[in-house]
């Protein structure tokens, strides 16, 4: 276990002074990231806490390097942030991610136990806090050559690719093809996590429109439609998902659809 004061560099978008970025940086700080590590004997240090004299690009690199653990957090997909996450994932020490709880991972660090966290929920911030902790003492146990990131693995498979051995070659294939397989569902998945590409609103007007001219009441199509219309409109998760012009479209082809399926009766 390291010394007390052992620094922690946290790798993290920041933002001017007085944005939201900032104040989120500062809370995720404070309340997340720091008590985590000082449990397991850590100093949490960002890159504008640096108070040493000399340029700031040099000391965040050598902090990156040097540092014996490090923090990222992934949140609004900063450049800043992955150009340092990609020097730390080079040199394979430890590291543990996080990010905003609902935003999706990257792709090319998806595949990188990340852990979520709302800085608004109380609940959420203990869980983040007790994950980190659990993630920073499990890879502290860790050798280097034990430590993986895409760079490491993007490494040990051209050395497969190149070998003489015909099984590492034939290897290094079927890695590939299980890496190709993981975009394309990675990209499903980012089609199903929309939802005006699972129904887009000017399909669902189109239906409630043919639907009105050909006197249909109560069809399974109507009741289909407005079943996943009241999952859009009322469902917490997918209110997060949709925003909010969509949303108000939703609930207006909604109601034309009640229209059509009970405009006759009475």
């Amino acid at each position: 276990m390291p010394d007390k004061k052992s620094p922690c560099f946290v790798i993290s978008p920041i933002g001017q002074d007085g944005t939201d970025i900032r104040r989120r940086a500062d809370q995720i700080l404070k309340h997340v990231i720091a008590p985590a590590v000082e449990a397991c004997g850590f100093n949490a240090v960002r890159a504008d806490q640096i108070s040493e004299p000399g340029l700031i690009t040099t000391q965040v690199i050598q902090h990156i390097i040097d540092d014996p653990l490090v923090i990222a957090d992934l949140t609004g997909s900063n450049p800043n942030v992955f150009y340092e996450l990609a020097i730390r994932h080079a040199i394979r020490k430890p590291l543990v991610q996080i990010i905003q709880k609902d935003e999706k991972i990257p792709f090319d660090v998806a595949g990188m136990r990340t852990i979520p966290v709302d800085h608004r929920d109380l609940d959420s911030v203990q869980e983040a806090k007790a994950e980190i902790e659990k993630q920073v003492r499990a890879i502290l146990k860790k050798k280097p050559e034990e430590i993986e990131s895409p760079i490491s693995v993007s490494v040990e498979l051209q050395a497969l690719r190149h070998s003489d051995n015909p099984e590492e070659r034939s290897l290094a294939e079927f890695v590939s093809a299980i890496a190709d397989l993981r975009t394309d569902i990675a990209g499903i998945e980012k089609r199903l996590a929309t939802p005006e590409s699972l129904i887009p609103p000017s399909y669902i007007a189109k239906v409630v429109e043919m639907a009105g001219r050909r006197g249909v009441r109560d069809s399974e199509l109507q009741h289909e439609i407005m079943y996943r219309l009241d999952k859009l409109v009322h469902d917490p998760e997918q209110r997060t998902k949709a925003g909010k012009e969509l949303q108000m479209e939703f609930a207006r082809l909604r109601e034309l659809l009640m229209m059509s399926m009970h405009g006759d009766r009475g």
